[in-house]
Parts: C-alpha cells; structure tokens; sequence
C-alpha cells in the first residue's frame, strides 16, 4: 500500500556534502516507478541553501559530508530546517549530517546515531542527544538518523518501505544488491501520521505529545496546549490525523516502546513507564494490539545484538 507524500524531498547540498550520497539517493528513489510503473513517482530535489523552497516540504535529508566540515550556527539552512520541521516535514540525516540537525535543536533529548568515528565529538557538542552510535539507523517517528557513509542506502530502503511497503523494499534491494537484512524492518510499518495537514493547532498538540508522551495527555492537557475547546480540539484533531487522540496517543507510545525494547536493556516494566503507562499489563495489552507480539517476544525478535 503506497503513503507517498504529495510535496517535494529535499536532498540538502550544504557545505561539504558528498554529492555521490545526494545523487545515490535520488537514483535510488527514482528506480521504484521504473520497478512498479503503478508506483507514484517523488519529488526529489536536489538543491543548494540559495535555491530552498520557503512553502513545505514532506521530508529534506542531510547527507554526509567532507571530513572536518561541520555547521555553523547561523547558517541559513538551520533556520529553514527548524521552520520546516516544526511545518511537519520529516528530518533526516546520514554520517555527519547530524550534526546540521543537532545545530537545529532536532535532536535534542532525542534517540539518534551518527558514524561511530564521530562519537565522542558529537556527544561533545549534543550531550542531551541519546546517541546510539552502535545502530545503523534510528528512526525517532519525526526525526530519521542514518549512521556510516554508505548508510544513505538504509535510509533510502527506509524511506521506501515508509512510503511504499515492505514489498518494494524487497524488490529494491533485490534489483541493487543490497541485503535489506538487520536494516530494522519493523519500521516499515511505523507509525506516521500526517504533519502536513495543515491546521497549526493540532500540529501544536502533536509536537506536544513526540516530546511530552511520557506524561499524563488527557484531552483538556492536549486542547489546552492547541488553544481549542475540548471539543473542537477532539473534532479537529481526528480530521486532521484521521484517528482520535487516544488511539493517537497508543500509537504513538507503542512505537516509542519499540523502539527502546530493540535498543535498550531496561526493564519492559521501566519501558512501560517511560512510555507512559503506569499498568504493565495495560501496556502489554495495547502493545499487541499494535504489534501483534508481546513486548518480551519483540524484544527476542528484533533487539539487537549490542543493545
């Protein structure tokens, strides 16, 4: 089943970026219709900071980038990556493109991976960035990091299985000779709900839950924080999202405990209680409501080895 977005992918050429990892991915991209002519064909771009479009985006992709070369803080690119995320768009970035994100404030108390070589300097200039730099890929819902210098293909068959299924993933990897294997899978069928709606009061309300879902959102917290009635706050949000708030809400703390149960050795009680569920046995219900797995034999499936 295709989710393609309608709206441009903006493949960033900052200063020092690798152009074979920009033109790589939109290759990659671009061979899915061949592959599928009923596959909709995406918008992507390649484009320097003067040529950025200022309307929203769906998604826009830092790659790595020439040894030593690292953002500065008042680069125009910072200021559009932080306008067009908080629009809705996806972030994501490979290697050392990291760092353009850590410089925007995406990460911050966030899960993300980088190249290995550059741990001890990123968690030097982000020390409120969970790193993970033993992880390939950590796709944090609205926030995707992509570790190595090749790791632009994992991103790109990510992306795909985002916006186009696990099938096609499948047939991509076949047709380039990469093995999918180990890249995460799980989240092929993750959770995204729609950004770009465009009602900025329920955009509101959603950011609010990606950083606060730990917490207690009740429905008058969640209509507060978007400045509506409870009411039209219910009526709006399941329009914009097409799902209500509570099962919104699962969903979302369900991926959230995916994620942690593949990457961290904490407790599925603890995890149950970061993600905001204060009844372990409530949580393992909606978990395989979700996932179809209990939390202990997700664990088992797809932790991985040095977590």
């Amino acid at each position: 089943m295709q989710n393609t977005p309608n709206l441009p992918i903006i493949l960033l050429d900052a200063p020092g970026a690798q152009r074979a990892a920009l033109w790589g991915l939109q290759d990659l991209f671009a061979l899915v219709p061949r592959l599928d002519p009923t596959c909709t064909p995406l918008d992507v771009r390649i484009l320097a900071p003067d040529a950025l479009p200022q309307e929203p985006v769906a998604a826009f992709v830092f790659a790595p980038s020439i040894e030593g070369t690292r953002p500065v803080p008042d680069h125009p690119l910072i200021a559009w990556a932080v306008q067009q995320h908080a629009q809705g768009a996806l972030a994501c970035s490979v290697c050392a493109g990291a760092f353009w994100l850590g410089q925007a404030g995406l990460l911050s108390k966030r899960p993300a991976t980088t190249h290995w070589a550059l741990e001890e300097e990123f968690r030097q200039c982000f020390p409120d960035v969970r790193l993970a730099p033993e992880h390939i890929l950590v796709d944090d819902h609205d926030v995707i990091t992509a570790g190595g210098l090749m790791a632009w293909t994992d991103l790109g068959l990510h992306l795909t299985g985002r916006w186009y299924g696990a099938e096609m993933v499948s047939r991509l990897a076949r047709h380039l000779l990469v093995d999918p294997g180990g890249r995460e899978q799980r989240a092929y069928s993750t959770f995204a709900p729609p950004r770009q709606h465009g009602d900025a009061a329920v955009l509101l309300a959603q950011r609010h839950m990606d950083q606060q879902f730990g917490t207690a959102l009740t429905v008058p917290v969640l209509a507060t924080v978007a400045g509506l009635s409870e009411r039209s706050f219910v009526r709006r949000f399941t329009a914009a999202t097409g799902t209500p708030p509570a099962s919104y809400l699962q969903a979302l703390r369900v991926e959230k405990a995916r994620g942690a149960l593949e990457r961290s050795q904490a407790s599925i009680a603890q995890i149950a209680w970061d993600v905001g569920y204060r009844d372990v046995p409530a949580f393992a219900r909606a978990f395989k409501s979700i996932t179809g797995l209990t939390p202990g034999a997700y664990r088992s499936r797809f932790r991985t080895p040095m977590s």
